[in-house]
């Protein structure tokens, strides 16, 4: 029985149902052009999965297999695929945005499709309500998740006996739309990018330093300056490591932190059956027909950090830096875009998904429309944070700020979290506010009033 094992976003060997089923095995990673081609040529993403692919390689090596890498059209390259030999199935987790599902369901006509459960933790038919129907709202589906978490197999998945089918394997084949065959070395600079020196930290390293944080992690998880959350975001995205793994680690710790812990594992699960459930949030407000104003010089600041608000600014850079931003300032950037400036939400998320190196569709998605005011979640459009008022609370000696904005290392800390401050003084080399917040914020409610 030959099968296709198709890595997507479960880089690793460790604990990988993929590789539990047996017989004549294809391991295959796809860069699939359809993505790429959108993507800047020094993206930093590029340069972390290149990273996990060759691990995931030689990793491979030492149960006997190993990875074949294509370049391509995920369509073409199956074409390719059974043209050179006859396969039973391919074998793929599971995702659940527009363009995956049409992807998977081209191929399914090619080719049986098997999807194993790895992303998540749960099925998206595991968990509704009493009627059969999903849940809208976070709190009674956390409720029926913790309860069938408590009794839910997450044993680790062991690697089965597998023949390896024979193919070139030391090279990326490519293959374009007419089906022309080139095979080039396995470096990164042949699928068109540059290689971008990240600080990578394998995540079993990560997991050893949660031990000494869970305890405070839900009072300090907030504050922008403190190291205090997991930071597996990037790896539980491409499956460097298992969110099986993670439970389990996190069930031996004997803390009261695990619970806030573990649910917001739950809550990544949740924004993932929505958009499952109701694929149209992908694009559309869930609610309310206001779909922010169309402004291209203020999108401009925004992107560029210049909005004159501090706290706005050093989230931007952080992002352009590092593709990382600390998940508070998410939230105070998304609420400050859609609700201070105004601009449509899909905007925003289109800003984040081209810069995160976390970027998962589901989650971006439906926080950027919690935040927009225009989603699922029951707390409606009145709800805007203060930039200030946030900063001040959890960025209160303003090192985060001063850490990406240089500019303002000399500025009284207090004085980053005054709008008014920051209105009437000069700063050299940085700008002044480009709103008053309490006047848009205001202008934005009653907007929102009007599409009720």
């Amino acid at each position: 029985m030959k099968r296709i094992l198709w890595f997507r976003r479960d880089l690793r060997v460790e604990d990988n149902p993929l590789l539990s089923l047996d017989g004549d095995v294809l391991p295959i990673f796809i860069f699939d052009t359809n993505i790429l081609e959108s993507l800047n040529k020094d993206d930093k993403r590029l340069s972390f999965i290149f990273y996990y692919v060759k691990k995931l390689k030689q990793e491979l090596l030492s149960y006997g297999l190993n990875l074949k890498i294509f370049y391509g059209k995920p369509e073409i390259i199956f074409e390719y695929l059974l043209k050179e030999n006859s396969f039973y199935e391919v074998v793929a987790s599971p995702d659940y945005d527009s363009y995956a599902k049409e992807r998977d369901l081209h191929i399914s006509h090619k080719l049986p499709f098997h999807y194993i459960e790895d992303t998540y933790i749960f099925k998206t038919d595991e968990i509704s309500k009493d009627d059969g129907t999903p849940y809208l709202v976070f709190t009674p589906f956390y409720k029926k998740a913790r309860a069938l978490l408590e009794s839910k197999d997450i044993q680790e998945y062991e690697v089965s006996t597998n023949s390896l089918i024979e193919t070139d394997y030391d090279v990326i084949t490519k293959i374009n739309e007419t089906m022309n065959v080139s095979k080039v070395a396995i470096k990164i600079q042949n699928k068109g990018f540059e290689e971008v020196i990240l600080n990578i930290v394998e995540p079993h390293l990560k997991l050893k330093a949660l031990k000494n944080k869970i305890d405070n992690y839900k009072e300090q998880r907030d504050y922008f300056s403190i190291d205090a959350s997991s930071n597996l975001s990037v790896d539980i995205r491409f499956g460097t490591i298992g969110i099986r793994e993670v439970l389990r680690f996190v069930f031996s710790l004997k803390s009261s932190g695990t619970e806030p812990f573990i649910r917001q594992l739950i809550f990544r699960d949740f924004y993932a059956y929505l958009l499952f459930h109701f694929p149209n949030i992908e694009y559309e407000n869930y609610k309310y027909s206001f779909n922010g104003i169309k402004n291209n010089e203020m999108y401009e600041l925004f992107c560029s950090a210049k909005t004159g608000v501090p706290i706005i600014d050093a989230g931007v850079r952080e992002l352009l830096q590092t593709g990382n931003i600390h998940n508070r300032v998410r939230m105070i950037i998304a609420s400050f875009f859609t609700k201070d400036l105004l601009l449509p939400w899909q905007w925003g998320e289109k800003f984040f998904a081209k810069y995160l190196l976390d970027y998962d569709k589901a989650s971006n998605v439906l926080s950027w429309q919690w935040s927009a005011g225009t989603g699922v979640d029951p707390q409606p459009y009145f709800r805007v944070f203060n930039p200030y008022l946030q900063s001040k609370k959890y960025d209160k000696d303003a090192l985060y700020i001063k850490k990406y904005i240089p500019e303002l290392f000399d500025i009284e800390s207090k004085y980053l979290h005054d709008e008014e401050y920051l209105f009437s003084t000069n700063i050299q080399d940085y700008p002044k506010p480009i709103v008053v917040h309490k006047e848009v914020a205001k202008k934005a409610v009653e907007i929102f009033k009007e599409y009720k």
